[in-house]
């Protein structure tokens, strides 16, 4: 049964993507674009992220009010109830430490879209290219396949995807990619207006 599983093609994928989560979305010739699982866990990992930079906002948020709510008892004098354990309000120092993290894991989470939308416009624009090169028409069911699951991300993590639209504006969705692949993105702000 192991030898059956070490060489199957999906579980072999899964092990390439625990590493690079997007690696396998770079190129149009290994064929994986076209397969559902590709999304699925790509989906997974951006949903992932997102429940991970949640979790460490509302632990922040939590960790400040408790802090806020101590300040102001002892500021009002009064008395602290006997099972009120001051190891559960946190310094300012251990809320400084949950921010670094909490900004470290929104980076994460900044650099995971640029890493995929990247990887669109590569696989997008190196098919155009080929396509214009050929004098064949890109128009194919592969390139709409792949447009669509673009116009899938931003309707799916559309609130994810804005928070970080200016820096996809200005680092991956300028005036030098191709029109059609512009014309997505710009679709996509035109509903957030």
């Amino acid at each position: 049964m192991y030898e059956v599983w070490l060489s199957h093609q999906q579980v072999n994928y899964v092990r390439g993507l625990a590493v690079t989560p997007t690696g396998k979305l770079c190129t149009r010739s290994g064929g994986h674009t076209n397969r559902f699982y590709v999304w699925e866990m790509m989906h997974s990992t951006i949903r992932k992220m997102s429940k991970h930079v949640d979790k460490l906002q509302k632990d922040v948020e939590e960790a400040k009010d408790k802090l806020e709510a101590n300040k102001r008892k002892r500021a009002d004098g009064l008395d602290f109830e006997e099972d009120y354990n001051d190891d559960e309000v946190p310094s300012d120092e251990m809320i400084e430490r949950m921010e670094e993290r909490m900004e470290t894991a929104q980076n994460q989470q900044k650099r995971l879209f640029l890493i995929i939308f990247q990887r669109f416009i590569m696989i997008l624009t190196d098919h155009l290219a080929k396509c214009e090169g050929s004098g064949v028409d890109y128009n194919t069911p592969w390139y709409k396949w792949v447009i669509e699951r673009l116009q899938q991300i931003f309707l799916l993590h559309h609130e994810l995807v804005y928070r970080y639209i200016s820096t996809l504006e200005s680092l991956l969705f300028t005036s030098d990619i191709d029109f059609h692949i512009l014309e997505i993105f710009q679709q996509f702000c035109a509903l957030r207006s």
